[in-house]
């Protein structure tokens, strides 16, 4: 597990397997502050864009004003429907509701539209377009041999650090993402979005396929190794995070093993999702030692303390009395 990145003192926590939920509930969300946590958080990428079925697209539009194809406006659709079955079929409240955060690009928007038509106004209490979870800036598309032969470099250097001519890498998108979470749980904390807690919360975030992958590896502070295991979301699909009954977030409360095992998750990532759904909010997943290794892989596995300091003693008692008959011959001369 990877130790966490403190960009804000409100995420910095003392075991490396906290999640950020944690850390902000322990600091009043979902108390004084008058917020309650969602129910689900579900976060889905656009459908198939003009530049999905034909790349050729970027040299002559831009890329935020690329649109959805009829078959991503089709694919929205249904992904709304689904959603809503999901929501309506499992909800604890009967007036449950939804808020969603929206990336500013055509697509996403368009999405949004789409999924929001299996939707009442009744059940959205809001909707927010939200910058900061736009898709990677690639830089110029315009010359699409170039870009071609730029994604290649990218592939046999990484994905995540690798940042493009004039555009992002994905560790920059993972910065803009953090903040965006910042804002997000201040959202619910202050309860900025107008939600009666008697309700169930879901929130819905219209994004893009790496960014999506960012926004769920800053939640599980999943590693770069663990990132770059992952596959891209397929179009419209999405990723359930669940409320477990140990108030921990989890992917394996709506997904199935074999689905995390497809989109690339680890044995490893499977099985601290599958206690995530059932975990106390707080307690360790024992993966201190993991964590340990994972860094300080020289470190031994016992304590010798009283032998490493009669080694130490005596090494130092060696290097005083070696020094002590230096500076005797020296003096001598």
């Amino acid at each position: 597990m990877n130790p966490p990145s403190c960009s804000d003192d409100e995420f910095c926590a003392n075991e490396c397997n906290n999640n950020i939920a944690i850390s902000m509930h322990e600091k009043g969300g979902g108390g004084g502050g008058g917020g309650v946590l969602p129910k689900r958080i579900i976060v889905v990428r656009h459908g198939e864009s003009q530049g999905n079925l034909d790349p050729g697209a970027y040299t002559t539009t831009p890329d935020h004003r690329i649109p959805l194809t009829s078959q991503g406006i089709s694919q929205a659709r249904l992904t709304g429907s689904q959603i809503r079955h999901l929501i309506s079929s499992s909800a604890s409240s009967p007036d449950w509701r939804v808020y969603f955060y929206v990336s500013p690009y055509a697509r996403t928007r368009s999405t949004l539209r789409e999924i929001a038509r299996s939707f009442s106004k009744k059940r959205v209490i809001g909707v927010r377009e939200e910058c900061r979870i736009r898709e990677q800036d690639f830089g110029n598309f315009q010359v699409q041999e170039r870009m071609n032969a730029i994604k290649e470099t990218r592939l046999r250097f990484g994905r995540f650090f690798y940042r493009f001519p004039e555009g992002e890498s994905a560790a920059d998108v993972f910065d803009r993402v953090s903040s965006f979470l910042e804002s997000m749980w201040r959202d619910i904390d202050q309860n900025r979005l107008n939600h009666n807690p008697s309700n169930d919360l879901n929130l819905i975030i219209v994004s893009h396929g790496l960014a999506s992958r960012v926004f769920l590896m800053r939640w599980f502070r999943w590693t770069v190794e663990q990132f770059e295991l992952l596959h891209n979301f397929g179009n419209c699909e999405f990723r359930v995070m669940q409320l477990g009954s140990g108030g921990e977030y989890s992917l394996a409360v709506h997904h199935t093993d074999e689905e995390l095992l497809e989109w690339g998750l680890s044995p490893d990532m499977v099985a601290d999702q599958k206690w995530r759904a059932n975990g106390s909010r707080g307690t360790s997943n024992d993966q201190s030692p993991r964590c340990l290794e994972a860094f300080f892989d020289l470190i031994p596995d016992s304590d010798e303390e009283s032998e490493y300091t009669e080694d130490k003693t005596n090494s130092s008692s060696e290097f005083t009395e070696d020094k002590t008959n230096s500076s005797s011959e020296c003096s001598e001369q």
